[in-house]
């Protein structure tokens, strides 16, 4: 989840791989998991590595009917205590969400809980938190009407937004970027122009990595100065080690299969 900062990753919410899996959504990535159990065995190790980071981690049952269900970052924005529940992008998607929030709202409490309707559409992988700043794809997940309910919310809570165009050559903005902290954005280059982020605060900067790397470039930062990482890409493996992090890498392969990456496997709050 890419709208809280480290401080703030205490818990998660993730969901179990359902047995249709193999019939998830897959263009950008992948072309659709083969091996359910290699699967489940690469998220049992994502969890694993959660829990010995320190964040306690609640699994959901799958939803059989639903290939792509195991993706919760989509289907909820938690920022600051309050819960944006969108519209999802694509229509296949939409029944995963009443699940996550019955859970949601049991679980934070007196969480404000706003939701979207009529056209406004958005995943949850299309935001990118840095410090107060926010960044939302529009893309073929997330429209302009979407883009303005979240407005509406970031303007309530003092936060600012800007809005990066998503090229077609990707599904989300969290899939071409992440913050492995809360100073540095990791981006692969030629996806997105050198000037996208606009001006960042002081302290803060983006770090281009190859092309080639570019599903490595999403990353989970975690307290302790700990990075969950995708196996197979040393470039970006060198480059948090550099900066002092202790990278932790996982095998994704039967999840990159679904156009799923690190992120869009849970929801802390």
């Amino acid at each position: 989840m890419a709208t809280v900062r480290l401080d703030q990753k205490a818990r998660a919410l993730i969901r179990a791989i359902p047995d249709s899996y193999h019939s998830a959504l897959a263009k950008f990535f992948g072309t659709g998991p083969k091996d359910i159990e290699t699967a489940r065995k690469q998220h049992n190790a994502y969890k694993s590595a959660l829990e010995s980071a320190g964040i306690e981690v609640f699994m959901l049952e799958a939803d059989h009917n639903h290939p792509d269900c195991l993706f919760v970052e989509d289907q909820a924005v938690i920022i600051d205590g309050h819960v944006l529940l969108p519209v999802p992008g694509h229509p296949s998607r939409v029944n995963e969400q009443p699940p996550i929030a019955d859970f949601l709202v049991r679980e934070m409490g007196g969480a404000q809980i706003c939701r979207m309707s009529g056209d406004a559409r958005m995943d949850g992988g299309d935001i990118l938190r840095l410090g107060d700043i926010f960044f939302v794809g529009r893309s073929t997940r997330t429209n302009d009407l979407g883009i303005e309910e979240l407005r509406d919310l970031l303007s309530h809570l003092g936060h600012e937004l800007r809005v990066i165009d998503i090229p077609e050559q990707a599904l989300h903005l969290t899939s071409i970027a992440s913050t492995p902290t809360d100073e540095i954005i990791l981006a692969p280059e030629g996806y997105l122009p050198k000037d996208a982020f606009g001006d960042l605060p002081n302290g803060c900067k983006v770090i281009w990595m190859p092309p080639e790397e570019t599903y490595g470039c999403n990353t989970i930062g975690l307290p302790g100065q700990k990075v969950l990482v995708a196996e197979g890409y040393p470039e970006v493996e060198k480059t948090l080690t550099n900066l002092g992090l202790e990278t932790i890498k996982l095998d994704f392969s039967e999840i990159r299969a679904a156009d799923g990456s690190l992120t869009c496997c849970s929801l802390f709050y």
